[in-house]
């Protein structure tokens, strides 16, 4: 979890997991329970997620449980030795009670 924004009851959320683990639903797991977490627990409102335009296993986790496609931010991120896009993905309370986990 990134900073909270207890204001406006959000925050974001980032990942990253070691090629040898990849494929095996671990991110997806985690990321539900920490997604449910921050709803149940922390009565947050909303939670964001941003991946790399191109990164679609990244981005394949949002997608997977129910998170909207927000938009694309331009060249956000310097990766390796250019700018990437990043996706944005969002979630709130009432979409994800109504979510089928």
């Amino acid at each position: 979890m990134h900073s909270m924004d207890s204001t406006n009851k959000s925050t974001s959320i980032g990942y990253w997991l070691g090629e040898g683990h990849q494929g095996k639903g671990i991110m997806t797991k985690v990321t539900k329970a920490l997604v449910e977490y921050i709803f149940t627990e922390l009565n947050l409102n909303r939670v964001e997620i941003r991946c790399a335009e191109n990164n679609y296993k990244s981005r394949a986790i949002p997608e997977r449980l129910g998170f909207t496609k927000e938009g694309t931010l331009r060249e956000t991120e310097w990766l390796y030795d250019h700018y990437v896009n990043h996706i944005v993905y969002g979630m709130v309370a009432s979409q994800w009670k109504g979510h089928k986990r």
